[in-house]
């Protein structure tokens, strides 16, 4: 080896090579280093070789292949010797070469494997100036402080690395061990200028320390995080020690377990719930405060210790004060004001007797459930908050409108990740009283899926026998809410399971007629809408007959919302004709105040100041209805919007007997209609002489005028059946005449609902005469007799009675 080693690179490299194809990096020439060959082609060429020279080209690929060509490959490669073969269990082979020179492929003698190439050797464009030494020195440098901060350079890499004394074969050596990329350094294989290769690998070294720096950097900051992380525990765990020894039990879990001992001591809990209590009070003790179980436990001891467990203090409250209260808030609603003062004087009374008792012993409720059912905005929310007033209670409300879980009743198992009382526990919570108000709004919108029936959730919830011992889910304790006073709203009474409203007590709030809608809005609205729209009270002036006719032909519906809104449209308008004003007279005349200037301006409203402001009215007064044809009569029509009336108009054309509906009557109202037809075509041929072959030659058509709205109920029989028997004798029906009830197959006229609004409909419409079902004069008390002046009704019980006064004298 010795006598070898000095024989010219020239005479002991041929021209001719194998080569092999590096699917890695390229491999720079001064490098001892091991290379698996696993391609059977290549390890043929591998056993070649070693049997000969030993000496192989290795250039890069550009696209790595399994199967390589000539063309896949750089031009440039380093030339190796082969210094040791180990051959591999799977067929391939391990060899150690020696890296000796640069070469460039200058022909190609085989190009598919294995690869032939001629080559020509490149040397190093040599650059002995004292640059080439700077750049040495800076390498080395440079190399040293990455190498330092790099535990991946080992001893011997930093001692082959001074012992180069070639600066090629330096930046050669260091562009090996760069983590660069492989196309960068096969750029680097390419440059044979040595001061340039120098230049090129020094800039890479500088990347690689930024990102060493950025890397030191980030671990810098983990390690902080990670030593705060473990200062503060040991702190903590030294300083509870010291708190031990000195008998100091201040620390979080402690005070959080006296305070629930505490408090669950002044409870003086009994039986169940004691010992549930007590064993979740010890279970809480021995928990390490980081387990997830501990949290669970804790929120769960925080409900039960946040709940009014304790009877509520003696009541004490003046019956006319209430009263006061609610006269104060609310127009009108006697039933409402009436049932609420008697259960306050039942209340009182109970209370000066020595009662109630506690509630597992009680014999009777002490708490009271009732539903306010009436169409939107005739104040049904407002009036528990205003009962709450007059009790001096605490007020909690909350809707089930499109409630589809009962768990929102009842409360999720404890077992569920983030689990949480009922609404009924929440409220409890809040109030921080056993015995407050509240209100379940819009229970009539209740719905049901999968996650149960928040309706049958409710039975237990309103039954006073059962809700002295109510249990939530998430509690699983008996808890008594027997003592809240609850108060149901809906707008309907259809959809609510009968079950559940057999356990209320129903008042209905029908609507307002005009006048009370008027004294509504002088006390109540016109303030609020004049305070809102940043209005004073003396800038503007209704007059009786300006709010009647907002009433009657803006807001003809049952409650005051929309009366409500009108009035704050009159106001923004007024507000936005001052504010021009204002700022008109001030551009005029700067500086300008005092009684004449725009914002001290009155506002006197009548009918034609709202017209201009709300525009034409929406129910027209001059529009009067009257059955003044034959086969037409008037009912009357109880609606979302209040009472109506309801013409009805039939008409006769030859045909085949049929009858002809039409007016989007519903189902109930085209059965009423079928039974009307029978009952006339009967009272027809048997007390008015029609002929019998009549009906069979022609067809009837019924029609309700306003055909885009729905219309149903069975209220109408007896209106209908009249227009028919009108249509057969071709004459009118009396003048100034109206009717309301349901009509029986035997001709049986029964009851109906509705009939305050009904009458104050009839009213509006200036009739005279009401036909109305015996049964209901019972109602008669409830309409207010401004509305009943002037008004004549009649009770029946059939429709002869009904005939004999619409259609008098006109038996055959």
């Amino acid at each position: 080896m010795s006598e070898q080693s000095v024989v010219p690179l020239e005479q002991i490299l041929p021209h001719k090579l194998p080569i092999v194809a590096l699917m890695g990096r390229p491999i720079f020439p001064g490098i001892f280093t091991p290379i698996m060959i696993g391609n059977p082609v290549d390890v043929r060429v591998i056993e070649d070789v070693v049997s000969g020279d030993a000496l192989i080209g290795l250039v890069m690929m550009q696209t790595e292949t399994e199967t390589p060509s000539i063309g896949d490959l750089y031009r440039v490669g380093t030339a190796a010797k082969i210094v040791k073969k180990i051959n591999l269990p799977d067929g391939g082979v391990n060899i150690f070469i020696s890296t000796l020179r640069r070469f460039r492929i200058k022909k190609t003698l085989h190009a598919a494997a294995p690869i032939v190439a001629a080559v020509e050797y490149l040397d190093d464009e040599e650059d002995g100036t004292s640059e080439v030494k700077a750049l040495t020195r800076a390498l080395i440098s440079e190399m040293k402080q990455i190498s330092e901060n790099n535990p991946l350079f080992s001893e011997e890499m930093r001692l082959n690395m001074i012992n180069i004394d070639h600066p090629g074969k330096i930046a050669d050596f260091i562009a090996s061990i760069l983590n660069i990329d492989r196309t960068e350094q096969q750029k680097i294989l390419e440059i044979l200028n040595v001061r340039k290769r120098m230049e090129q690998v020094l800039v890479f070294i500088k990347k690689e320390q930024e990102l060493l720096r950025i890397q030191k950097r980030i671990q810098k900051e983990i390690n902080e995080k990670i030593e705060k992380s473990q200062r503060d525990y040991f702190l903590k765990e030294e300083l509870k020690a010291i708190k031990t020894e000195l008998g100091m039990t201040t620390d979080a879990k402690s005070s959080e377990h006296a305070r629930f001992k505490e408090k669950i001591n002044g409870f003086n809990f009994e039986g169940e719930i004691k010992e549930t209590v007590e064993q979740e009070l010890e279970k809480f003790a021995l928990m390490e405060p980081n387990s997830g179980e501990f949290i669970v436990t804790r929120n769960y001891l925080d409900s039960i210790v946040s709940l009014p467990w304790n009877d509520p203090p003696p009541e004490s409250f003046d019956l006319q004060t209430a009263r006061g209260i609610l006269e104060s808030d609310h127009y009108g609603l006697k039933d409402v004001k009436a049932r609420i003062t008697e259960y306050l004087a039942v209340r009182k009374l109970r209370v000066q007797n020595g009662k109630p008792k506690k509630a597992a012993n009680q014999k009777y409720p002490t708490g009271s459930i009732i539903c306010l059912a009436g169409p939107p905005g005739v104040g049904k929310t407002s009036v528990g908050r205003s009962i709450a007033r007059a009790l001096g209670k605490e007020f909690f409300r909350f809707s089930v409108g499109g409630m589809r879980d009962e768990a929102e009743i009842k409360g999720h198992r404890r077992t569920y990740i983030g689990a949480m009382p009922g609404k009924i526990i929440q409220g409890l919570k809040i109030t921080k009283t056993k015995d407050p108000v509240f209100m379940i709004d819009e229970i009539d919108k209740m719905g049901v899926s999968y996650q149960g029936d928040p309706a049958s959730a409710l039975l237990e919830v309103l039954d006073p026998e059962q809700n002295f011992s109510f249990r939530d889910h998430y509690l699983d304790l008996p808890f008594d809410i027997s003592k809240i006073f609850f108060i149901v709203t809906a707008n309907t009474l259809d959809t609510i399971p009968v079950p559940l409203l057999d356990r209320m007590e129903i008042i209905e709030l029908p609507g307002y007629i005009d006048t009370e809608k008027l004294e509504i809005a002088r006390r109540y609205l016109v303030p609020k809408s004049l305070e809102k729209n940043g209005l004073k009270k003396a800038q503007v002036h209704y007059t009786k007959d300006s709010l009647l006719h907002i009433a009657n032909s803006y807001a003809r519906e049952a409650g005051v919302r929309n009366f409500e809104k009108n009035l704050d449209k009159i106001h923004r308008k007024l507000a936005k004709e001052i504010v021009e004003e204002n700022e008109k007279a001030e551009s005029e005349k700067p500086g300008t105040t005092g009684a004449n200037t725009p914002e001290h301006k009155a506002f006197s409203i009548d009918k034609k100041t709202i017209e201009k402001h709300l525009g034409k009215p929406i129910f027209p007064e001059d529009v009067i209805k009257r059955a003044d044809r034959p086969g037409t009569s008037l009912g009357l029509a109880w609606t979302s919007m209040g009472g109506d009336t309801l013409m009805i108009e039939s008409v006769s054309s030859p045909g085949k007997g049929d009858l002809i509906l039409t007016g989007k009557m519903g189902e109930t109202m085209k059965e009423s209609a079928s039974i009307a037809m029978t009952v006339a075509r009967k009272a027809g041929i048997e007390h008015y002489g029609v002929d019998p072959e009549w009906f069979d030659n022609n067809q009837i058509h019924l029609h309700i005028p306003e055909g885009a709205t729905p219309k149903d109920g069975p209220s109408a029989g007896i209106t209908m059946a009249t227009a028919f028997l009108s249509l057969l004798q071709g004459r009118c029906i009396t003048g100034d005449l109206a009717m309301t009830g349901e009509l029986s197959l035997t001709g049986q006229v029964l009851p109906i609902g509705g009939l305050k609004e009904k009458s104050i409909a009839a009213h509006r419409n200036h009739v005279k005469h009401i036909i109305i079902p015996k049964q209901n004069l019972r109602d008669l008390d409830e309409i207010p007799d401004h509305v009943k002046k002037g008004i004549a009704f009649h009770p029946v019980e059939r429709f002869e009675e009904v005939l004999a006064f619409a259609l008098p004298d006109s038996r055959a």
